[in-house]
């Protein structure tokens, strides 16, 4: 078995349905990949999908809700494949992903390998997407090769599997949102793992979030931040994340809820720096809240 693919799942049987196809048509031989969905005890109809599916090689597996982190570490060690790629449940795949990252494992001994993710908010977005997904914005710029662990991204993540095992794989106390991939991919670099881009390992991710939704995300991701920070104690954590004293000083002369924030996010429709500037303000936010917290 070359790869097993991991996917973390709560509740998404409606994505599910269009996004696994997609994942087990790779143009790979089917016996070398198995297809891994880590249920988290969803209550909707994901078994149903998943039986009509019929796909011979996914295997579902069903545990107690410890979050994504709890959900990949329950399917990697369960895992039969020499490497894991990590993706998620909505997310879909290319039908050459699996091949795209062997392409990086074979020529580079031991390392990690990400691949481009894809954003689109609707399925005929995403048919138009896969036509030409150069067209759509990127968070890499095609030349690059090496990336830190500030873009280990787990919707399209791969390694060996021994490797992430060894260094522990993900860390479950990371139970909110954000992070958890970021701090595997730590300490991956710092055991020596050379984390590597390949911009046509594609996949698109499925997956519209309204403002007020993102707002929330960056609040939780700035609690995580200070779990990340305080485990490792790296001041290369700070800086890479953005945490300085400018941001904390601004952000002091605002509240969540002050008249200039709800103007700001107003104008965060049709003003990208307006948009940049509220989502700041609540990673900050959580940063602050995570100081009291944690």
């Amino acid at each position: 078995m070359k790869f097993s693919i991991v996917i973390p799942t709560y509740n998404r049987a409606e994505k599910l349905e269009f996004v696994l196809p997609t994942i087990a048509n790779q143009d790979f031989p089917k016996e070398e990949f198995e297809i891994i969905l880590s249920d988290s005890g969803s209550t909707d109809n994901t078994k149903e999908i998943v039986d009509r599916l019929s796909i011979p090689n996914l295997r579902m597996i069903t545990g107690e809700n410890r979050g994504r982190s709890g959900a990949r570490n329950r399917g990697a060690l369960s895992a039969k494949g020499e490497y894991i790629l990590f993706t998620d449940a909505d997310i879909l795949a290319t039908g050459d992903l699996l091949s795209e990252h062997l392409k990086f494992h074979d020529k580079y001994e031991n390392c990690a390998v990400v691949g481009r993710e894809v954003r689109v908010d609707t399925l005929e977005e995403y048919e138009k997407a896969r036509v030409n997904p150069d067209s759509y914005p990127t968070l890499h710029p095609p030349h690059r090769k090496r990336l830190s662990w500030l873009y280990f991204l787990t919707g399209n993540a791969s390694a060996l599997r021994k490797t992430l095992v060894d260094v522990g794989i993900f860390d479950e106390d990371f139970t909110g949102y954000g992070h958890e991939d970021l701090e595997l991919g730590y300490r991956l670099e710092k055991a020596g793992v050379e984390i590597y881009y390949n911009k046509d390992a594609v996949n698109y991710h499925w997956h519209p979030v309204e403002f007020e939704q993102e707002c929330e995300r960056r609040l939780l991701a700035g609690i995580s931040t200070v779990r990340f920070y305080k485990k490792h104690k790296d001041p290369a954590i700070k800086l890479k994340l953005g945490w300085n004293p400018f941001n904390f000083a601004w952000q002091g002369l605002t509240s969540n809820n002050g008249p200039f924030i709800r103007w700001m996010k107003k104008k965060s429709g049709t003003c990208n720096f307006c948009r940049e500037v509220v989502l700041q303000h609540y990673w900050i936010s959580g940063i602050k809240q995570g100081l009291n917290e944690l």
